[in-house]
């Protein structure tokens, strides 16, 4: 924690536009659901959120406030003009877009301030999946055999083994994943293909999908990276016919059943040789594209314990208790001290002051 008299003046950058659509779940009577709920449905707002990490860098001893940039270029550039001594990044697109989320970081570059989490080249190569999963098996990554496809047509022998998940190959957040993305056969794949690509713009990602355990593998630091217990979802509870993955509905949809009918187990019962391999993995992972200072990687082990890496997620979510916390918390370390942990980081690439001859 700095000294009172160091107290070093960190902005929190968010951008929220529009209606937040969880105020609305303010007004929703849990009982019309259909289901009994297992999760509060009242879930935090972004503004709650933001809030929540305001309050718990303050409690680390930083001078913190937050400035949603709405969309606005100028907003943006007036609130690094001020100077402050470290930016904690949580702007994850601009006008609608998350590719746009690396420009903003680039941004930053520009102005020389420093800021937490990931650099534009790692933001930029992982939301483009393929790319990523290129670069993984290019250095020895373990990841599902896969093919990129930015027309909807796909020959019947494809070179895929059944089952396969499809997806948008440029989205996060489970964007575009539902319990129809993963097929058995070619008439459901071209099916799913086309309703893929009337969503989203291309490429459209389609790739083997391996039966197993699904495990989210969050790491912290750089010099060396540490990885934090590991997260398993238990999808015992999920409807039959909900394939068991996290969709979009199951990550951020309280309405919907599946939202409450998976569960996290922390830390994932593995023995100590598969937790190292997957240590590892996770490790080389992290650093091959770039990330730095925390990230959360997406894995599916299956029942031979061969892992796979679904996705590398620079700049996780990082809501108090919930994934990349919940491992956090885990490990010994609570929200504020995380976050603190996260600054830190970040202030160790402050710039130099330069030296007149």
């Amino acid at each position: 924690m700095p000294s009172g008299r160091e107290k070093p003046n960190v902005l929190i950058l968010y951008n929220q536009v529009g209606h937040d659509e969880y105020e609305a779940l303010r007004d929703v009577d849990p009982s019309t659901l259909g289901f009994t709920p297992e999760y509060p449905i009242h879930v935090a707002t972004v503004r709650e959120e933001i809030e929540a990490v305001v309050k718990a860098l303050k409690r680390e001893g930083y001078a913190a406030r937050s400035i949603n940039v709405q969309e606005d270029f100028r907003i943006l550039q007036n609130a690094l003009r001020r100077g402050p001594d470290v930016v904690f990044n949580l702007v994850e697109f601009f006008h609608d877009t998350p590719g746009m989320e690396s420009a903003v970081a680039a941004l930053y570059e520009l102005h020389q301030v420093p800021y937490t989490g990931a650099g534009p080249f790692a933001l930029g190569l992982c939301n483009r999946k393929g790319l990523t999963k290129q670069v993984l098996l290019a250095n020895g990554v373990p990841t599902p055999r896969f093919r990129l496809l930015n027309r909807p047509v796909l020959p019947r022998r494809h070179g895929l083994h059944y089952p396969l998940i499809v997806k948008p190959a440029r989205e996060d957040a489970s964007a575009g994943v539902s319990r129809d993305s993963v097929v058995r056969d070619y008439a459901s794949l071209m099916e799913q293909v086309g309703r893929v690509f009337k969503e989203f713009s291309p490429p459209i990602l389609v790739e083997e999908y391996i039966e197993g355990r699904e495990l989210h593998v969050s790491v912290l630091g750089n010099d060396p990276p540490k990885v934090l217990p590991i997260i398993e979802f238990d999808f015992s509870d999920f409807p039959p016919d909900h394939p068991r993955i996290i969709s979009y509905d199951a990550k951020w949809n309280p309405l919907k059943e599946e939202y409450h009918r998976v569960h996290s187990i922390c830390p994932a019962k593995l023995n100590s040789r598969v937790r190292r391999k997957i240590e590892e993995i996770c490790i080389r992972a992290f650093q091959i594209t770039g990330c730095r200072d925390y990230a959360r990687l997406d894995l599916r082990l299956d029942a031979r314990n061969h892992v796979s890496v679904l996705e590398v997620n620079p700049n996780p979510d990082l809501t108090e208790g919930v994934s990349y916390m919940e491992s956090a918390e885990k490990g010994g370390m609570t929200f504020s001290e995380t976050l603190g942990k996260i600054v830190e980081f970040a202030l160790l690439r402050r710039p130099k002051p330069s030296v007149r001859s």
